[in-house]
């Protein structure tokens, strides 16, 4: 088994020198048997896996749990942590996330209003737009305190997801030790 072993951390060793520094190392080299090439071993391309028609909210979840661990940290119990380990670590989300964010997309508030202010809802308003909350009666125009300014996607950039992954937002990791 050890010399198996051996010759697993060889060719890990050969493989990410060649990857990180396109050059075969002379030990390398003469362990199999032939002279370091003088300079860079060619590279040859590999064509890009095709890309997939994965919904963009698919792209976007992979990105902000690349970025910003997300997922990880939504789907995580928080209830055991104290509230400072928890604020340490949404520092962390929210640079990842944010970053990725102002990446891929370009938001605007769908009101120009700041919240807080009066503001009136016409009728005709698109309701995807603005919703309209608390004691509603009767027909619009509605007039109300804006609470949210929303937001509106005005840009959005969203590599598409590799069509080997399918719906993978992010692949399972598995250390070799």
């Amino acid at each position: 088994m050890t010399a198996f072993l051996t010759r697993v951390k060889f060719a890990f060793k050969t493989w990410f020198v060649i990857l990180f520094h396109n050059r075969i190392p002379e030990d390398v080299a003469t362990a199999l048997g032939r002279a370091a090439p003088p300079g860079p071993v060619p590279v040859i391309p590999v064509p890009a896996p095709p890309l997939s028609a994965e919904p963009t909210a698919t792209a976007m979840l992979a990105l902000l749990q690349r970025d910003g661990r997300l997922i990880d940290f939504l789907m995580e119990d928080i209830a055991a942590y104290a509230d400072a380990q928890v604020g340490a670590a949404v520092r962390e989300v929210h640079a990842g996330c944010r970053m990725t964010l102002l990446q891929h997309l370009t938001l605007k508030p769908v009101l120009d209003a700041e919240e807080g202010d009066r503001v009136t809802v016409d009728a005709g308003t698109d309701a995807a737009r603005v919703k309209v909350i608390g004691n509603v009666s009767g027909k619009p125009p509605f007039h109300g305190v804006l609470r949210h300014r929303g937001w509106l996607a005005a840009r959005v950039d969203v590599p598409p997801l590799p069509a080997s992954g399918g719906s993978v937002v992010a692949p399972a990791e598995v250390e070799v030790t």
